[in-house]
C-alpha cells in the first residue's frame, strides 16, 4: 500500500486548484533551479538509479532513454516530444494530470529537456481532449508569465514549451507516427532505424515520453532516487497510476505502489468485484491491447510489468478493465478486435488485411456460426500479424484474440455447438455493426 506521504499527484482528483500558486503550495517549482544545477550528468544519473520505467506502455528504462541523446549537439537543435496521446481503451490516467496537476509536467519537461539538450518541447495531445488541451494551456501561459520557462526565465535555461493538438487518430500514440503528425504529415509510424534519438522530429535528435514518466521527473529529483526505488518491487519500482474500470463497485483513477496485487487494489480503492470475488470471469490489465487473464491467475498476482509478463499479459499503461461473469467475453474481445481494424492505418498489409479479417471471423463466432477448426486458424493467422507490422498495433490487434483463444476457447466452442443445434435462433448483432 501506498502510504500518502508517498503520493506524487497530490491533486489527481482536483480537489484543490490546479493554478500555479496551488501548485506551488503542493511543492511543485520548489527548487528546479537547484536541481538543474546541479547538471545533466547528475539528473540522468538520478533517473537511472530511481529505476523509473516508461509508463506509456512498454516500461522502457526512462533515464537511460534520456541518456541515449546526443551529448554534444552536430548543429541540429535537440528536442522533446511529450506523448499526451492517451488513446488506449481503457487508459485515463494522463488525463487527470493534464487537468488537475499541469505544473507537474510543465516542470517534467523543462528539466528533461536541460537533461536533452534541448530548447524546445512539444506536447502532443490527443484530438478528443479539448478541456485538458485548455486546462494545459492555461498552465503552460502561468509558467511563461513567472517566467519559469521561455527564452528568458529565472531557470536561467532557455525553453519554449508547445502544445500541439492532434485530430484523433489512436496510432499517433506510437512515437513515430506522433513525430509525423507534428510534421505535419499523415500519422504513419516510420521504419526503425534510424530511432529518434539520432533521427526523430524534423530529422533531429528527439526523445519521446509518456506525461506520466515526465511529470514525476521532478519529485524523484527533489526526493531522491532512493526514495522512489525503495517502492515497489525489484525491477519494478515507484508509484503508478491505475484506471480501473469495468465490473468494480467503484471504479477509479488511483496512485499506488507498483506490485501491489490485484486483490488489494481492487479492495482498497474501488470497494470490491460487482457480486464479489466469485463473480469475477476475466481481467484485461493493462489497457486493451494486452491479452486478458482468467480470474484464477490474476487474483492474487502483483500488478507489475515482470509478473503480468510472466502471465502472458502486460502491464501496458495499467487500464484494469475487469470483467465479471455477466460479460460475453467472445463478444467482448470482437469489439476490440473492430477498435483495432478501424484504427490501422494500413502502411502494413498483415496489419491492413489481418485486422479486419481477425474482426469478420470473430464476429461469426460470437454468433456461433463458424466452425472449430477456424479457432485453431485465427489463431495461426494472428500470429502471422504479431511482429510483422512497422509499429505495434498488429500486435495489438493480436494480442487480445491470442488471450481469447488461450483462456475461453470452450466458450467459442460451445457457442458454435449450441448454434449447430439450433441454428434458426436469431442471432445476435454485433455493436459495431
Amino acid at each position: 500500500m501506498l502510504q500518502d506521504k508517498d503520493r506524487i499527484f497530490t491533486n489527481l482528483y482536483g480537489l484543490h486548484s490546479p493554478d500555479l500558486k496551488a501548485a506551488k503550495m503542493r511543492g511543485a517549482w520548489d527548487g528546479t533551479k537547484f536541481l538543474l544545477e546541479k547538471g545533466r550528468d547528475w539528473i540522468i544519473d538520478e533517473m537511472k538509479k530511481s529505476g523509473l520505467r516508461g509508463r506509456g506502455g512498454a516500461g522502457f528504462p526512462t533515464g537511460m532513454k534520456w541518456s541515449f541523446m546526443p551529448k554534444q549537439s552536430d548543429g541540429r537543435p535537440s528536442y522533446l516530444v511529450v506523448n499526451a496521446d492517451e488513446s488506449e481503451p481503457g487508459t485515463c490516467k494522463d488525463r487527470e494530470i493534464m487537468r488537475h496537476d499541469p505544473h507537474l509536467l510543465i516542470e517534467g519537461c523543462l528539466i528533461a529537456s536541460f537533461a536533452m539538450n534541448a530548447n524546445a518541447a512539444y506536447i502532443y495531445i490527443r484530438g478528443e481532449y479539448i478541456t485538458e488541451k485548455h486546462a494545459l494551456q492555461r498552465a503552460i501561459d502561468e509558467a511563461y508569465e513567472a517566467k519559469l520557462i521561455g527564452k528568458d526565465n529565472i531557470h536561467g535555461y532557455p525553453l519554449d514549451l508547445y502544445l500541439h493538438h492532434g485530430a484523433g487518430a489512436y496510432i499517433c500514440g506510437e512515437e513515430t507516427a506522433l513525430l509525423e503528425s507534428l510534421e505535419g504529415k499523415k500519422g504513419m509510424p516510420r521504419l526503425k532505424p534510424p530511432f529518434p534519438a539520432n533521427m526523430g522530429l524534423y530529422g533531429c535528435p528527439t526523445t519521446v515520453n509518456n506525461v506520466e514518466s515526465i511529470a514525476v521527473a521532478g519529485e524523484i529529483l527533489r526526493r531522491g532516487a532512493s526514495w522512489f526505488s525503495s517502492i515497489g518491487r525489484p525491477n519494478n519500482v515507484g508509484t503508478k497510476l491505475f484506471c480501473v474500470s469495468g465490473h468494480v463497485n467503484k471504479p477509479c483513477n488511483v496512485e499506488e505502489a507498483m506490485g501491489i496485487t490485484f486483490r488489494e487494489l481492487i479492495d482498497t480503492h474501488c470497494g470490491g468485484i460487482r457480486g464479489g470475488w466469485d463473480n469475477l470471469l476475466a481481467v484485461i490489465p493493462g489497457g486493451s491491447s494486452v491479452p486478458c487473464v482468467p480470474a484464477d491467475q490474476i487474483m492474487d498476482a502483483y500488478m507489475d510489468f515482470d509478473t503480468l509478463r510472466g502471465l502472458r499479459s502486460g502491464l501496458g499503461t495499467a487500464a484494469v478493465i475487469v470483467m465479471d461473469k455477466s460479460t460475453d467475453i467472445v463478444r467482448a474481445i470482437t469489439r476490440i478486435s473492430y477498435f483495432y481494424k478501424h484504427e490501422s492505418c494500413g502502411q502494413c498489409t498483415p496489419c491492413r488485411e489481418g485486422t479486419g479479417w481477425m474482426w469478420r471471423v470473430l464476429t461469426r463466432m460470437a454468433e456461433g456460426r463458424a466452425q472449430k477448426r477456424e479457432i485453431d486458424m485465427l489463431l495461426e493467422v494472428s500470429t502471422q500479424i504479431e511482429g510483422h507490422t512497422i509499429c505495434a498495433l498488429g500486435d495489438a490487434a493480436a494480442w487480445p484474440v491470442q488471450g481469447l483463444i488461450r483462456h475461453f476457447r470452450h466458450e467459442i466452442e460451445k457457442r458454435i455447438d449450441d448454434y449447430a443445434a439450433n441454428p434458426h435462433s436469431e442471432p445476435v448483432m454485433m455493436a459495431a455493426e
